[in-house]
């Protein structure tokens, strides 16, 4: 499903974020930028070990912030890291609103025209989905109101669950 938000398009497939063909993807990353398990591990076995290095450089992060590293082998260009938050650690909802709000103000700076999120937080960090689903859009919905290089912002979500998930909150987003 897309949808329309100024000059820019929203849109949402099912499927896994390494095979995105966008200038960025977005990596549900931890605050160490370690890639580990999940969105993390899957983008360091298909991106090799460039990208690690590129975050050890950088040495980590804040929760709600985003850093940018070679894509690697990925057919993404870029990889965004965006530190999104543990569910109970306090200030969620406000945390995942910057971390996507910051992972796009980063497309931006980097001339991108094209970036790919997941639902960020919601494997291990456990936030719902629901609650991430309605944070995430609005928020690139908001941003995408203003003039943006951004063309395009793709949520890459695996499963059916999350998929059908963000259609609902998608469909209702003004």
């Amino acid at each position: 499903m897309k949808k329309t938000i100024n000059k820019s398009i929203i849109e949402l497939v099912e499927g896994d974020i390494t095979e995105m063909d966008t200038d960025a993807i977005v990596n549900a990353a931890n605050a160490a930028l370690q890639l580990g398990a999940g969105v993390a591990g899957a983008i360091r076995r298909k991106g090799g070990p460039k990208i690690q290095e590129e975050c050890d450089k950088i040495g980590g992060t804040f929760v709600g912030g985003a850093v940018i590293t070679t894509g690697g082998s990925l057919k993404a260009r870029h990889v965004i890291h965006a530190v999104g938050p543990r569910m109970g650690e306090g200030n969620e909802d406000k945390k995942l609103k910057n971390a996507t709000l910051n992972s796009l103000r980063i497309a931006e700076e980097n001339k991108l025209k094209s970036v790919a999120f997941p639902a960020i937080s919601t494997g291990i960090f456990g936030f719902p989905l629901d609650r991430c689903a309605h944070i995430m859009l609005s928020a690139a919905s908001n941003f995408l109101k203003k003039q943006t290089p951004i063309e395009k912002v793709v949520f890459c979500l695996f499963g059916k669950e999350s998929y059908d998930t963000f259609l609902a909150e998608l469909a209702q987003l003004k």
